[in-house]
């Protein structure tokens, strides 16, 4: 007979993903929740699946009230960390958009309980009655606390209805671009009201504040080619979407770009260069609902 954890291991690393942004925390959160269940009659348990996403996320919340304070003194930007996905994510296209670098940036300006309502109702479809057991809330309230989260995504989340092969084709010709030193193609691929975020963590330079506007965007790139600083790029699956990685030879440093496109233009950049957010990109990461 398979071990329940074992079957849902890939949900509850993503619902702890979804709370968290950060990877390393939700494999904390994982393993934090195995202990758990390892202690529980399991024969006593009717619903494994729920009991174990309820574990997960009174775990979670525990941990997202200690990372606020840590991310209060954060060096510059924070952004989530970045993950290599495989094709079956971005296959399904409501699962790719809820777990983008942009939307798990949005989620960060909720609250606690606001962002474990939200991502067990938007994300996993998780039943009201379930999500107050999790969050330890009556089901009225939960239905409140969803309400007001779901309007305050609503107001800030990107519009991401973009076809697939329209995001591929703008990041391939932004990499194409920055690769070959080319100003005008960068320009016809940059919104004019872009936004660059960057994520050095104070241990990769990085822009310490958002960079806004094609023509700033452009110029912090054209930084680097005046000093002759080479890229290497590739296209990667980020978190369900096509993104890139750009390498700098010359020092050994590397960036994972998430992007935003809209009407074929990009209008927004994700840069995280803090090398440790990056230890995932050499290996797939399973998500699922």
């Amino acid at each position: 007979m398979s071990d329940p954890f074992v079957e849902h291991r890939s949900l509850l690393f993503t619902v702890a993903y979804e709370m968290l942004g950060s990877a390393a925390d939700a494999e904390d959160v994982v393993q934090e929740s195995w202990l758990r269940w390892a202690g529980v009659d399991q024969a006593e348990v009717r619903d494994p699946r729920a009991y174990l996403v309820r574990i997960v996320t009174r775990q979670s919340l525990n941990k997202l009230r200690s990372l606020s304070r840590r991310r209060e003194d954060y060096v510059g930007e924070w952004l989530p960390e970045p993950l290599l996905t495989s094709p079956d994510v971005a296959e399904d296209v409501e699962l790719a958009e809820n777990v983008s670098i942009a939307m798990l940036t949005v989620l960060e300006t909720l609250g606690p309980a606001e962002r474990a309502v939200f991502v067990l109702r938007e994300v996993f479809d998780t039943p009201y009655d379930e999500i107050a057991e999790a969050v330890g809330k009556s089901p009225a309230a939960v239905r409140q606390i969803a309400h007001r989260a779901k309007e305050h995504v609503a107001a800030r989340r990107p519009r991401m209805q973009v076809k697939h092969d329209e995001q591929k084709a703008a990041v391939e010709k932004f990499l194409a671009a920055v690769q070959g030193g080319d100003l005008q193609s960068l320009l016809e691929v940059l919104a004019p009201d872009v936004v660059l975020v960057a994520d050095g963590g104070g241990v990769a330079a990085a822009a310490r504040k958002p960079v806004r506007g094609a023509d700033k965007v452009t110029a912090l790139l054209g930084t680097a080619w005046r000093l002759n600083v080479e890229f290497t790029g590739m296209p990667l699956s980020i978190n369900g979407l096509p993104g890139a990685r750009l390498d700098v030879p010359l020092d050994g440093s590397t960036t994972a770009l998430s992007f935003v496109v809209e009407g074929g233009r990009i209008t927004r950049i994700y840069a995280m260069r803090n090398p440790h957010k990056l230890q995932r990109l050499g290996d797939v990461t399973s998500l699922q609902r």
